[in-house]
């Protein structure tokens, strides 16, 4: 059973606008210090005992689920477009031969491999770091781009947002590039959400019940000013305001039941033998 623990407790945050409503606002007990970085760093970090919690990459937690445990009712998921992981490309998606990818993201990574297998597609994968417009002009007929900086590059190539229309009525294709949003391909293929990040933590060192309840209590009140978080990050993000409301609402952040379904059937495609994979025991009022 999660309990109090003496302090010190170390998170790890992955601060990208998606988990917005939930750390934004999060004022972290006495006793729990944190940082932040990319998700491969968090990933690292929880591994090698950096950090004792982070909000990580699926994959990992998965590849990883002997040593890790995972919150019960956290998560970062969608249930169909997500909009900051995507494949731009410039050939369709069954011509695909070169494709550059991120190192900031295994699960974005893991979720294109799978997908390209179930679409018995083997292109060649490449390590490169650059915008979508940069890679595709350097030669790749596609190019994996997560994240705050995926999220600008995708309304930079379907939009502009009109009074007149919606997020679901842009575009994926114009100028020559497609935009294939991989958890709508993933919705397409196996008609579950697909979770992104779990908030997992070392079986051996359980958080303090103090910084479940004050990730809960930040929850609610994200959620619960969703238009205040939207428009300041889309300050920050240089995008219309309706493009990041639209973009945090669509977000599942309770790890529920379809959710947990999805990141089953994702384990069994990406990793058939992995460990039984370990949740915590929720909380009073969670």
């Amino acid at each position: 059973m999660l309990s109090s623990r003496v302090p010190p407790y170390r998170a790890g945050w992955i601060h990208y606008t998606n988990v917005a409503p939930i750390l934004d606002d999060l004022i972290l007990p006495a006793g729990v210090s944190a940082v932040t970085g990319v998700p491969t760093q968090m990933n690292a970090a929880l591994l090698s005992g950096g950090v004792d919690i982070a909000n990580i990459s699926a994959v990992e937690f998965i590849r990883n689920a002997d040593q890790l445990a995972a919150l019960p009712d956290f998560s970062v998921a969608v249930l169909g477009p997500v909009y900051s992981v995507n494949l731009f490309h410039s050939v369709p998606w069954e011509s695909l031969k070169r494709v550059a990818l991120t190192a900031q993201s295994a699960t974005s990574v893991a979720l294109l491999e799978v997908l390209l297998r179930e679409s018995g597609l083997s292109p060649s994968l490449e390590r490169a770091e650059g915008t979508a417009q940069e890679l595709l002009a350097a030669g790749y007929d596609g190019v994996l781009r997560i994240g705050d900086s995926a999220l600008r590059e995708w309304y930079g190539v379907v939009g502009p947002l009109t009074e007149t229309t919606s997020m679901t009525a842009l575009p994926h294709h114009k100028g020559g590039v497609t935009v294939t949003d991989l958890a709508q391909k993933w919705f397409e293929l196996t008609g579950h959400p697909f979770v992104f990040a779990v908030w997992a933590y070392r079986q051996s060192a359980p958080p303090p019940a103090e910084l479940l309840q004050a990730m809960r209590v930040a929850r609610r009140h994200g959620i619960g000013h969703l238009a205040e978080v939207a428009q300041r990050h889309a300050q920050l993000l240089g995008l219309p305001e309706r493009v990041v409301q639209h973009y945090l609402w669509n977000f599942r952040y309770h790890l529920e039941a379809p959710d947990r379904l999805g990141l089953n059937e994702f384990a069994a495609k990406v990793a058939p033998n992995h460990p039984p994979l370990v949740f915590g025991p929720a909380l009073p009022g969670s």
